[in-house]
């Protein structure tokens, strides 16, 4: 190799080898991992069904500041292959638990700019209850459980590794002081 030639990336940071998707049809349960940005509308349009009198979306956006700090952007990393099973895992105890008609999970890696979202969760139920219900418990599992790493790059150039179980729904600290 001249030192002219770049190494090549591992093809779990590669963005070309992305968008890596899994889909359990009989369930409607579609689940991705993508360096693009995400589209709101795939997701219902995944999940949404005459069975269903309630879709529930959640978008989990870049904010600008964090504890007071300018956040310029983040960035995620995962361990995709691990990453899916653990989410399929997710959305088949939540379909179980919820009698779900579908969820869809979409997870963005790489930059996440301020205001753009990188995570998009939608849940479909026959009633609105068992779907506001599933919603939270499937953002919750996720930032639990599943193999994704969250870096804050901060506008004065400083960076922070977060795990992203650290923080309950309200953003106060549960554990440790970040990774």
């Amino acid at each position: 190799m001249t030192s002219t030639e770049e190494t090549p990336l591992p093809a779990h940071l590669d963005p070309t080898t992305y968008p890596r998707t899994w889909t359990d049809t009989p369930k409607n349960i579609h689940l991705a991992l993508t360096y693009a940005p995400l589209d709101a509308t795939i997701q219902l349009n995944q999940t949404s069904s005459p069975a269903a009198g309630a879709n529930i979306l959640f978008l989990g956006t870049t904010r600008d500041t964090f504890e007071g700090r300018p956040v310029s952007q983040l960035s995620y990393t995962a361990y995709p292959a691990l990453a899916l099973k653990t989410l399929a895992r997710i959305a088949e105890a939540a379909v179980e638990a919820h009698s779900l008609v579908g969820i869809s999970i979409a997870h963005r890696l790489g930059v996440v700019p301020i205001g753009e979202a990188s995570i998009a969760i939608a849940v479909s139920s026959g009633h609105r209850g068992a779907a506001w219900r599933a919603g939270e418990e499937v953002l919750e599992a996720c930032k639990e459980k599943a193999e994704i790493w969250k870096r804050e790059e901060f506008v004065d150039g400083g960076m922070e590794w977060r795990d992203n179980a650290e923080r309950d729904g309200e953003g106060r600290l549960v554990k440790g002081e970040g990774i």
